[in-house]
């Protein structure tokens, strides 16, 4: 080959190589920016979730303690509720945030409480009272 052929050949590869290497570069900053990214979200979400969690079992154990004295049926109705509401709050899988089954407790654990602020005669909506800090970190 001769030495312009060589130039000219360099020239064309150099061009491949800085692209390739910028791609590189730029995959692995985007992956790190990505799960940076993720695991904020994910502590986020978690903060929130774990926050209704124990609000509801604080709510369940205080209505418990309010209505163990009462030995009416109505009474025993709504501690029957209350119960329920504390197992599944206890059963939740705090732990396991890959369970396939958080989505399906959830809703389950949010059906619960409505129906017991509904047999307790309270409103559901506790955002004036529930007061969480934004940015918490772990």
């Amino acid at each position: 080959m001769a030495a312009g052929e060589e130039l000219f050949d360099s020239i064309l590869l150099a061009d491949e190589k800085y692209r390739g290497e910028g791609f590189r570069e730029g995959f692995q900053r985007g992956t790190r920016r990505g799960l940076q990214g993720g695991r904020r979200h994910g502590a986020a979400h978690g903060s929130r979730l774990s926050s209704e969690v124990s609000f509801y079992h604080g709510f369940a154990i205080t209505w418990i303690c309010l209505l163990d004295h009462g030995s009416d049926v109505k009474s025993r109705k709504r501690l029957k509720a209350l119960e329920a509401l504390l197992g599944l709050t206890r059963g939740y899988p705090l732990n396991d945030p890959q369970s396939v089954n958080l989505q399906n407790n959830t809703e389950k654990l949010r059906a619960k409480f409505r129906q017991v602020c509904s047999m307790l005669n309270v409103p559901t909506d506790f955002k004036e009272y529930v007061h969480t800090t934004e940015g918490t970190t772990f």
